[in-house]
């Protein structure tokens, strides 16, 4: 039996993990979970899988969270960033699964490397914003990371077994979003819900906005950048609309292994709590013989430029990444909230960046505080 603790629970990949889990009573438990602000289904999940300690953001929640449970049923219950990383480090728990979205899912994630804990990770931000710091912790404690993101456990499963000097380039594959095709005049009038949209993958409202502008996809090119320590000149994004393949290995006689699946979170989540071995009949198989046909293009930078934005920050280094991360947050949010359009989203980036002044990116108060300078900076300039 493997213990398990998720970081944001009531997300998209948590709501996916639990369903994994639930499919394997006998292989795995549930130990601790967390969740921002959905008390409803984070009630239904402790009393679906009871855990022995929760965790929510904040004192608000916490009370309205305890004053709804019943004491006689209720697990442990904690708040805050010190609260999730409670539920990150716990000595019960086996296997973290890091899934809280955004910049708030790097403190948590640093307490479950520190207690020594396997590492399922599916918040890229973590590595966005200080991977020489997560990369350099890993190797001090000894800890297992496996990537929870398609892409990155599609490489991940492509390379294994390879020394890494076989390897000439990573392909990443990316879907495309529901605008793939379209240029910048097109989407001037765009609307949230048009880009909420997916045409393949069902996600969370950030991660899905994040793959209609392609900043997903830079995102996880600098991901990939730390996890597989490749320079960025050998990686490289591909628009691959079928979703099926999820990333390429080239290797240096010209060969190349891929990963494919149907697009189903499901898959890549049970890799990482299974690993090296697999679980049975997780995803629907392909039908190979309905198959119309596997098409690639290059991505369109010009109409789509956060993707060129990611490249730009790990180019430059030191907190520039961080300060992307953090600007794209806040701007995803305001264009959610109708507050700028969706052509926008990389400019008001853009600018954060120029106006940065970078810092050596070694030490986790810096990111922090650079995290927090580029919200300020952008917040101000929105209410302008």
């Amino acid at each position: 039996m493997k213990n398990i603790a998720i970081l944001g629970s009531t997300g998209s990949i948590g709501r996916s993990a639990l369903s994994v889990i639930s499919m394997f009573p006998d292989t795995f438990k549930v130990v601790g979970l967390t969740a921002g602000k959905n008390i409803s289904l984070l009630m239904e999940q402790i009393k679906l899988f009871k855990p022995k300690v929760v965790a929510v953001g904040d004192r608000e929640t916490y009370t309205k969270l305890k004053d709804a449970m019943d004491s006689l049923q209720s697990p442990d219950m904690l708040y805050g960033t010190e609260g999730l990383s409670n539920v990150a480090s716990m000595p019960d728990a086996d296997t973290v699964i890091s899934a809280i979205v955004g910049s708030a899912g790097l403190i948590p994630t640093i307490s479950a490397i520190t207690a020594g804990k396997t590492v399922a990770l599916a918040n890229k931000e973590t590595l966005v914003m200080a991977g020489n710091i997560v990369m350099s912790e890993i190797s001090k404690y000894g800890v297992t990371l496996l990537p929870v993101d398609s892409e990155h456990s599609a490489v991940f499963q492509c390379i294994k077994g390879y020394n890494k000097s076989s390897v000439k380039r990573i392909i990443l594959t990316a879907s495309g979003g529901p605008f793939l095709g379209k240029k910048t005049k097109e989407l001037e009038n765009i609307m949230p819900e048009d880009a909420l949209r997916h045409p393949n993958w069902s996600m969370g409202k950030k991660i899905t906005i994040d793959s209609s502008t392609l900043m997903n996809k830079g995102l996880e090119v600098i991901e990939a950048h730390y996890l597989f320590d490749m320079p960025m000149d050998r990686i490289d994004v591909l628009i691959h609309p079928q979703s099926l393949i999820h990333s390429i290995v080239e290797f240096n006689d010209g060969s190349y292994i891929a990963q494919m699946s149907k697009p189903d979170m499901k898959g890549p989540i049970a890799f990482s709590l299974s690993c090296p071995e697999r679980l049975q009949d997780v995803v629907e198989p392909i039908e190979w013989e309905k198959l119309s046909g596997l098409t690639f293009q290059k991505p369109d930078t010009e109409t789509f430029p956060c993707l060129s934005l990611a490249y730009s920050a790990i180019e430059t280094g030191g907190t520039m990444p961080a300060v992307l991360n953090a600007s794209n947050e806040v701007a995803v949010h305001a264009f959610l909230n109708g507050l700028i359009g969706f052509n926008d989203i990389p400019v008001v980036i853009r600018k954060v960046m120029d106006s940065h002044v970078v810092q050596p990116a070694d030490d986790i108060h810096i990111i922090i505080e650079a995290d927090r300078w580029a919200r300020d900076t952008i917040r101000e300039d929105l209410h302008r």
